[in-house]
């Protein structure tokens, strides 16, 4: 059996950018296999404290270190139009030649509502992912194109500067609709850990889009972001769960919530039997890597892996050493 890829998430609605770097840099030393990021412009409670620019980041990170670099999602649809995500990606795929990828999301009012405007339901929003993905891989083409859809207009143009080999656009996701949808129309898909059924299950409808797309669904990515807390005394796992990440347990859609207070408002609710089926709570590190493993089992290609603590060198060193070396792919 090979190593699996098991990378590093790095949160920047938790860390400095300055620190995130260093953290990447040392995920990257203790055997952690590429980083991603998320693109926020708002952490989701006031107790995270940061949010910064997450093409900055990437590219500081890419600098310092060798692995992948991905944007694992921005939302191409409401700050952004699609065309600015495609030149910001072809950009850091020509810094750093084949190791950048795309990750494509439908949005969060918490980081897109800040500019104002309509926030539109979920199948709208999921109708203005797909469109800006169509654009930005005209893009990606490296010719003049032209668009005029349903929400995005782009005049006659083409990105000016192109990587020799566009970066792979993948979908974030957690509906089976939008899995299949991913399947035929991209490079590959993304979810956070859920259960493995449910996240085989997901895997198996990308699947099915690929096949009618015609395209071999053993070359496409199959990314699983898996969020978890450990810390050497259980109690202290828990606390940092609920102190430094609870809205990991909130099993409602976040989609629509626009301030990190109103967050901060429900996470007094939050309770540590929330975490379950959702965040790895454990001082054991036999059960993180099980939980990890099944995630692997069930066809992820690479695996993200973010800890709730606030000691991340700590906890990147811990798992380096004793987790990562015995998971297979």
């Amino acid at each position: 059996m090979s190593r699996a890829r098991v990378g590093y998430a790095a949160m920047l609605e938790r860390f400095a950018p300055s620190e995130v770097v260093q953290l990447a840099v040392a995920a990257e030393a203790a055997g952690f296999d590429g980083v991603m990021a998320d693109d926020h412009f708002q952490p989701w409670t006031p107790q995270q404290g940061q949010a910064g620019f997450v093409w900055n980041v990437m590219t500081a990170m890419a600098e310092r270190t060798r692995g992948s670099v991905g944007v694992g999602a921005t939302c191409p649809s409401f700050r952004w139009h699609p065309a600015v995500v495609a030149q910001a990606a072809a950009t850091l795929e020509q810094l750093y030649p084949g190791r950048h990828w795309l990750g494509i999301g439908s949005g969060e009012a918490i980081s897109e509502h800040v500019v104002g405007g309509y926030w539109p339901e979920a199948p709208q929003r999921i109708a203005r992912m797909f469109e800006a993905v169509e654009i930005i891989q005209k893009l990606f083409t490296g010719r003049d194109v032209r668009h005029d859809g349903r929400f995005f207009t782009l005049e006659r143009t083409r990105l000016w500067t192109m990587p020799e080999t566009p970066p792979p656009v993948y979908i974030a996701t957690s509906g089976p609709i939008t899995a299949r949808r991913a399947g035929g129309s991209c490079d590959g898909m993304i979810t956070v850990a859920s259960t493995p059924d449910k996240v085989a299950a997901l895997f198996g409808r990308f699947d099915e889009g690929a096949r009618a797309a015609g395209k071999d669904p053993s070359t496409l990515a199959k990314i699983v972001q898996v969020h978890l807390s450990w810390a050497p005394d259980p109690a202290e796992a828990a606390a940092q769960a609920l102190r430094e990440w609870p809205n990991g347990a909130m099993r409602f859609s976040k989609a629509d919530i626009r301030s990190p207070y109103d967050f901060d408002q429900i996470a007094r609710m939050v309770r540590v039997e929330d975490f379950e089926g959702r965040v790895t709570i454990s001082d054991e590190l036999d059960v993180h890597r099980q939980e990890i493993q099944r995630y692997l089992d069930v066809g992820a290609t690479h695996v993200y892996l973010h800890d709730a603590g606030p000691d991340q060198r700590t906890w990147i060193d811990v798992f380096g050493r004793e987790v990562l070396p015995k998971l297979t792919a």
